[in-house]
């Protein structure tokens, strides 16, 4: 391929559209307990919005509960508020020193809530990931018709940057397999 046209570009920004999915994917919850379920729960503590694992020590002492500690045991009740109004089905036990989160077992409408959720997220992954290819097109289209690279080289562009798009749109696809699988564990 031309030394003109380098798709390193395109391939960070498909790689990073990538790397959010896989954060998104680990906020689904499933029947078990994990801390990164919490990644997205925003507390509202000292005049502003701080994500949780600023404020407080999480931790999975059983399979199926999580623990948040707060590092400071004023901010309980708002750390409580906010795993409440983060949408997550998880009811939280404060005591005033630590929040305990039971995981409930997933029923099957959750179950699959939780699948059509997941299928949400790969999709506008799947968009995320053309769009770049769509940009970066149009580059390449630009490039040819100011001169800089040939016909050629367009169309050799082009194809490798194709290749690239169904390279992350097969591991999207891999990894909502994935995570459906991991939601359909019974």
């Amino acid at each position: 391929m031309s030394e003109n046209v380098d798709l390193t570009a395109a391939e960070r920004r498909m790689q990073g559209a990538m790397e959010s999915l896989r954060r998104d994917f680990a906020s689904i919850r499933t029947g078990r307990a994990n801390s990164s379920i919490l990644d997205r729960v925003e507390v509202e503590a000292y005049g502003s919005r701080m994500p949780l694992n600023t404020v407080a020590n999480i931790s999975v002492p059983e399979a199926r509960l999580l623990t948040v500690t707060p590092f400071d045991p004023s901010t309980s009740k708002d750390i409580e508020r906010a795993i409440e109004n983060a949408d997550l089905g998880l009811n939280p036990q404060n005591d005033g020193k630590i929040i305990r989160l039971p995981i409930p077992e997933l029923t099957e409408e959750r179950r699959k809530d939780m699948i059509k959720r997941a299928r949400g997220m790969a999709e506008d992954t799947r968009v995320s990931v053309r769009n770049v290819r769509r940009d970066e097109l149009k580059d390449i289209s630009e490039l040819s018709r100011e001169g800089d690279i040939s016909e050629d080289e367009e169309r050799r562009a082009g194809e490798e940057l194709q290749r690239l798009t169904n390279k992350y749109v097969s591991r999207i696809d891999e990894a909502l397999s994935d995570k459906e699988s991991e939601l359909s564990e019974v």
